[in-house]
């Protein structure tokens, strides 16, 4: 299973998206490993156009939703901690986020460069897409 940051929402809804992005995440969706987590949420639904609302909505009713509860937002106070001692801020949702993908031992996909810091820093697992249309299983570069 996969949690699909915002980034990535926001990219494939583009009309000028990035193919391989919008590519990907049709792929995650048609085989169920898509699942999203309230932080994502608000940010894709909170900031989408009139005229989207509607196709966004049917998508998140249709894919897993990960809770997010004390126990994820104990992890990224924890985990934010972590960074900021080793110098980076980072923002708080990003932060969430992760921890969320870390309790439920989901890869995240992410087109921000604040996943590629923390898969790097605290070990979280990315999602890359692969060639010809097959996607890597595991923590791959």
């Amino acid at each position: 299973m996969v949690l699909v940051d915002s980034s990535i929402w926001i990219e494939a809804a583009r009309r000028e998206g990035d193919l391989m992005c919008k590519v990907a995440l049709e792929s995650l969706l048609e085989e169920m490993e898509a699942a999203t987590c309230s932080p994502v949420l608000l940010e894709v639904l909170g900031g989408s156009r009139k005229e989207e609302r509607r196709a966004l909505k049917e998508y998140f009713e249709i894919i897993p939703h990960v809770a997010v509860g004390p126990k994820e937002w104990s992890r990224a106070i924890v985990l934010a901690w972590q960074l900021h001692d080793q110098g980076h801020s980072l923002p708080w949702n990003d932060v969430l986020i992760a921890a969320t993908a870390l309790n439920h031992d989901l890869r995240v996909y992410a087109k921000d460069k604040h996943f590629e810091l923390m898969g790097e820093k605290l070990g979280l697992g990315l999602y890359r897409p692969g060639y010809g249309g097959r996607f890597n299983s595991g923590n791959e570069s």
